[in-house]
């Protein structure tokens, strides 16, 4: 009865981060993390992990290559707070200390497949020019605490950020039993099947308050 009356789905999700653009700066590294919504639970791969530091070559010099991988899966009863990956991106300053260099967000896609996605990453702002300054000075420039508020929203519209490089991934994706919970991942015109990017667009605004 289990197998012919699933009560949850899986998404299985295997990737990787291949790299970035940040034409600025050199010798960087990344984190990245998964956030998801309560109905949400891994089952088995990892939820965070850090790359190796990285340098630009001579054939791409303004291109920075990882190829980290990304491999996890998670059950769910329900597409409301679709899994996102949130990545940031470190280097060093002039003084030899590690900041922050981006921060980004995005959404696992819900089609099953082959899928290549850039993030535009960004950086927290400092309010004034003495801030900017004192951060130079101290090798202190402004990060958040927890780089999960980034795919949550809550007070992000209280917080100056410039726009600063891009960050690509890959991912190879795979769903199971969502069809038989009553969700299609893919294109219908039908007016009688849930599509689960039609409950994720309805519950997201909600779900990043």
């Amino acid at each position: 009865m289990a197998i012919n009356n699933p009560s949850v789905f899986l998404l299985m999700i295997n990737g990787q981060i291949e790299g970035a653009n940040f034409p600025e700066y050199d010798d960087l590294y990344c984190k990245y993390c998964f956030v998801y919504g309560h109905d949400w639970a891994p089952t088995s791969g990892l939820e965070e992990g850090i790359s190796q530091i990285t340098s630009k070559g001579r054939e791409s010099p303004h291109r920075l290559v990882w190829n980290f991988p990304l491999e996890i899966t998670f059950k769910s009863t329900n597409p409301f707070g679709w899994p996102q990956v949130v990545v940031s991106v470190y280097g060093p300053d002039v003084f030899g200390n590690d900041v922050v260099r981006g921060y980004g967000a995005m959404h696992i896609p819900f089609t099953p497949g082959q899928h290549t996605r850039t993030i535009p990453m960004f950086v927290p702002e400092s309010t004034s020019r003495l801030q900017k300054f004192t951060s130079w000075l101290l090798g202190r420039r402004p990060e958040y605490t927890d780089p999960k508020v980034v795919a949550q929203g809550e007070g992000r519209e209280v917080t100056r950020v410039r726009s600063q490089g891009f960050v690509t991934l890959s991912f190879n994706i795979i769903t199971k039993d969502m069809k038989r919970l009553g969700y299609d991942t893919t294109p219908t015109d039908g007016a009688h099947t849930h599509t689960a990017s039609a409950t994720l667009a309805a519950g997201e605004q909600l779900y990043s308050q």
